[in-house]
């Protein structure tokens, strides 16, 4: 190995162990504040005020480390703070919760409940108000699909991964149902964002941090006005397409990367 890439390796092996202890002391300031805050705010519908705190978790640690570089592009829709919607996102990485929470606007996450059992993370997620979710078990399912009605009935925004979990090689996955029902049910748009450059922040099956420039991009919402039950596989194709063709654009006014 030449000198300069000597030295790009030690670089990222040090900016990497920086990066899992700067997250860790950051999770555990945030501990007590938001256990205080959910104490407090327990009472409220739409869970804002802590879901306000975790995203402010997600802003911070992710400004402290010198390898990510995120941004938000597009415009939010006008009446997202005082209406919810169901916003969809392709998954590329664990890091893509930390640039959608620079996002301008609150919302409750559905998350897999597996993440509540984890130690620090798991009692950030749980005071931050997020909505478990048990794969394949139906009293689970029903009991999400509650909660997010009741989300959006008080004026908060839901987000979901509708790909169900990480691309494994970045490519864009089939999109499950259950968002696109849950927006028809409520009759409240869908609001797609594309997010693109996460994959290298930290890829799926990798425990090392990556350095990366990532950005989230809003895009229009898509009404549900009159839409039924039976036009759930619809919606979620028109989504999908909708996001993969603007990850194909995105794809090729990206710079060229010099070796």
């Amino acid at each position: 190995m030449t000198p300069r890439g000597t030295y790009r390796s030690t670089r990222h092996a040090l900016l990497g162990l920086y990066t899992y202890a700067e997250f860790f002391l950051v999770a555990l300031a945030f501990v007590p504040v938001m256990g205080l805050v959910a104490l407090f705010a327990k009472d409220d519908p739409g869970r804002r005020r802590r879901g306000q705190w975790i995203r402010r978790f997600g802003r911070v640690t992710s400004r402290l480390t010198p390898l990510w570089n995120f941004r938000v592009e597009g415009e939010a829709p006008a009446d997202i703070d005082r209406r919810g919607y169901v916003v969809v996102s392709n998954h590329l990485s664990t890091s893509d919760p930390f640039l959608l929470s620079f996002l301008p606007w609150d919302m409750r996450w559905i998350v897999k409940r597996e993440i509540f059992k984890q130690p620090v993370i798991g009692w950030l997620v749980r005071f931050g108000g997020d909505i478990p979710l048990h794969r394949g078990q139906r009293d689970s399912v029903t009991q999400m699909f509650k909660e997010c009605h009741e989300t959006l009935k008080a004026g908060v925004s839901v987000m979901v991964f509708p790909e169900g979990t990480r691309s494994p090689d970045g490519r864009l996955q089939a999109f499950k149902v259950g968002a696109f029902q849950l927006a028809i049910e409520g009759q409240v748009p869908v609001l797609p964002v594309v997010v693109a450059g996460t994959r290298e922040c930290r890829p799926k099956g990798s425990l090392w941090f990556g350095e990366a420039r990532a950005v989230a991009r809003v895009l229009s919402p898509v009404c549900t006005v009159g839409l039924t039950v039976a036009d759930v596989p619809r919606l979620r194709d028109q989504v999908r397409d909708i996001i993969a063709r603007e990850l194909e654009r995105m794809a090729k006014a990206a710079p060229a990367v010099p070796s």
